[in-house]
């Protein structure tokens, strides 16, 4: 099976996994931006010690990115210049399978990560996004820096993108998708058979 997104798609579960298993310390004068990745984590908070089992908080987990993750916009980004080219049906089903794997990686990582410390480090604005800085301590290990940025085009404050020590959720994800399909003859269809295959082998 191709490699297709497990690099990236691990730069946003690494992150979201801190902020539900260890809290946020609290921030001086916080914004509008690190209330929400505070809100954010809570509710990731109260999934990841919750007395359900791993399959209920999986479904819970669902609604939870679904409304903090502008999970649909991400898609859109990372499958680039390939979107004008599918089909409305190859859309719909490329978003399905995009918002699966997410949650699959996500929630496969959920336990994986105790014993770390998270901190604000400010926010500022860039454009219409607001970027919200945030520092992982985890044990015997550095400092990890991670970026959020915060967009609310769509009318509420969700995440779209992960910067993890420069790197880009989306950016990274994107170029994943296009050097998979430029060696597979831009075959949409390839593509979401290969994201099937990675959601079997999950």
């Amino acid at each position: 099976m191709p490699h297709l997104t497990r690099r990236s798609f691990l730069v946003l579960s690494t992150a979201l996994c801190l902020v539900a298993v260890s809290g946020l310390s609290p921030a001086r004068a916080a914004g509008a931006g690190q209330t929400f990745v505070k809100s954010f984590a809570d509710e990731l908070v109260a999934i990841v010690n919750g007395p359900q089992d791993a399959a209920a908080k999986k479904a819970a987990l669902g609604p939870v990115i679904d409304r903090n993750v502008d999970v649909d916009t991400i898609a859109r980004f990372c499958l680039g210049r390939f979107w004008a080219n599918a089909t409305e049906a190859q859309r719909q089903k490329y978003t399905s399978l995009f918002h699966q794997v997410l949650l699959n990686d996500i929630s496969g990582h959920l336990g994986d990560y105790r014993g770390v410390s998270f901190t604000m480090n400010g926010e500022y604005q860039q454009g219409e996004d607001t970027l919200v800085g945030t520092v992982i301590n985890r044990p015997n290990e550095p400092p990890a820096n991670v970026q959020w940025v915060i967009s609310s085009k769509s009318g509420s404050p969700k995440v779209v993108d992960v910067v993890a020590e420069g790197t880009s959720l989306r950016l990274t994800q994107r170029q994943d998708y296009a050097s998979y399909l430029s060696r597979h003859n831009a075959d949409i269809d390839a593509l979401l058979a290969a994201l099937q295959r990675q959601l079997a082998s999950s």
